[in-house]
């Protein structure tokens, strides 16, 4: 089977692809107010996992839960359109888990006893 040479005006080229795929849906820029909730609660989240790694680990936990829930409020709140990088699957199936998995990690974390004299 010959394949056609690259100068062959029948396969386009890179930039012919891009320029078509530009026309029929031009690029969105990521300005969606979601975007910065997102970053916000990353950073949360984040910076709580770093105050467990530094020994206080139920307070840091409990951030860390907290920005679930955050994240849960928000994707409930936003509209499609400006849900930004929360909106991963449908709205209430993203509300649920995020919900469900703070729940959870609240539950363990305060269910571990706090040893004598600490």
């Amino acid at each position: 089977m010959d394949q056609p040479a690259s100068d062959d005006p029948a396969v386009p080229s890179t930039e012919e692809i891009a320029e078509e795929i530009a026309a029929v849906e031009p690029r969105r820029k990521p300005s969606t107010i979601g975007g910065a909730f997102y970053i916000l609660v990353l950073l949360v989240a984040v910076g709580s996992l770093a105050w467990a790694a530094l020994g206080e680990w139920r307070a840091g936990i409990t951030v860390f839960a907290g920005a679930l829930l955050a994240a849960a409020a928000l994707r409930l709140v936003l509209r499609e359109v400006d849900a930004g990088m929360l909106a991963v699957r449908s709205r209430w199936i993203d509300v649920t888990l995020l919900s469900a998995t703070a729940l959870a990690v609240l539950a363990l974390v305060h269910s571990i006893p706090v040893p004598m004299g600490g």
